[in-house]
């Protein structure tokens, strides 16, 4: 889905003239993020949108953060796709198998340790369940797109038969 179809959406919902007064923008500017804009140039529509302006922060600066921002704003987390590499892939299933057993003991362990000297969990000590929770949530991704890229498939040792024994 391109930008403008995402915030065509999202304007839709509570119309374009209601979020312009909200925002103490012309309407006009609203409706020209909706449009699509020509081929060869972004900005024809008069008005680079602020999905196509954020992204390009993002792009300029190498930094997730103002996505991470974003995310917690709207009730979330952002947590990236992983890179897949072509490593071997019976290591990789173990090791990765191996890495989200660590990782959730590692966020167990933190949150153990937050609530067992006074019985609960303080301010900083929930930044480091987050950034715990956040590594997690990582690992987790990235093994999921491995499997639901097939990668996974057949990990099976060099001349082991298939599971019924033939």
């Amino acid at each position: 889905m391109q930008s403008y179809e995402v915030l065509r959406e999202a304007v839709e919902e509570v119309g374009a003239k209601a979020l312009a007064a909200e925002l103490r923008l012309s309407p006009a500017l609203v409706y020209k993020w909706c449009q699509e804009p020509s081929r060869g140039d972004v900005d024809a529509s008069g008005a680079r949108n602020p999905l196509d302006r954020l992204a390009d922060v993002i792009r300029l600066t190498g930094s997730v953060e103002v996505v991470n921002w974003l995310c917690h704003e709207a009730g979330g987390f952002f947590v990236s796709n992983p890179r897949i590499t072509n490593e071997d892939l019976q290591t990789a299933l173990l090791v990765n198998t191996q890495k989200l057993v660590h990782e959730f003991s590692e966020l167990l362990l933190t949150v153990t340790r937050s609530v067992e000297d006074d019985g609960s969990i303080e301010p900083s000590e929930a930044d480091r369940i987050r950034r715990s929770w956040e590594r997690l949530k990582s690992s987790a991704e990235a093994f999921t797109v491995a499997c639901e890229q097939g990668l996974y498939a057949d990990c099976r040792p060099a001349g082991d038969g298939d599971a019924t024994g033939s």
